[in-house]
């Protein structure tokens, strides 16, 4: 049993910020893999499907980011899914838009989101990081403004051909580990340069 979560903050204010990207990933999962309808429940909105023969329940913490962990711990806890069975999708603005970067475990590197869930669940889980690029000047009031802001047209079409990566590839991270996700994301990444 796996859950899959995508942050991002609640609000039709925020649909189509970069800080969305989770969000924006777990709908197209949602869509590809003919999930359950969405239903309010841990702090969040939660689907039931199936992807690669394993149940799946996928996330959209409903609470702003900075508390995100709260209902990923709910989530977790309720369906007994471990840490390292917890996938986690999200922005990161040192990544340019093109980049995907996936690992099991590791720091926040400062992303509020990913401090939540480490300080409700440990660091050893699964994080999907898809590139918004940063500020020139990342300064608090530069970065704040640059999460929410939208996408220029490039770099919402890089966005959503790393987001279709994403659902593509998420069966090979739930059957065969992040090694072999993160071998395939190379490949694929390649392919199309």
């Amino acid at each position: 049993m796996f859950l899959v979560v995508g942050l991002g903050n609640p609000g039709a204010e925020y649909a189509a910020t970069r800080h969305n990207v989770g969000f924006m990933a777990a709908d197209e999962i949602h869509r590809r893999y003919n999930f359950s309808a969405f239903r309010s429940k841990f702090d969040g909105l939660i689907a039931e499907g199936q992807i690669a023969g394993e149940k799946v329940y996928l996330l959209k913490p409903q609470t702003f980011m900075n508390l995100s962990g709260n209902s990923v711990v709910k989530a977790a806890s309720f369906y007994k899914i471990l840490p390292e069975n917890i996938i986690v999708i999200h922005d990161d603005m040192d990544l340019p838009t093109d980049k995907i970067k996936a690992k099991l475990g590791g720091g926040s590197g400062g992303h509020n989101g990913l401090k939540s869930i480490d300080s409700c669940i440990t660091p050893n889980y699964n994080r999907i990081r898809l590139g918004i690029g940063h500020p020139v000047v990342k300064d608090e009031t530069n970065v704040v403004n640059h999460v929410l802001s939208g996408f220029s047209k490039q770099d919402k079409v890089n966005l959503e051909d790393n987001i279709d990566i994403v659902a593509d590839l998420l069966p090979v991270l739930i059957q065969k580990g992040m090694a072999e996700f993160c071998n395939q994301l190379g490949l694929k990444k390649h392919s199309q340069s």
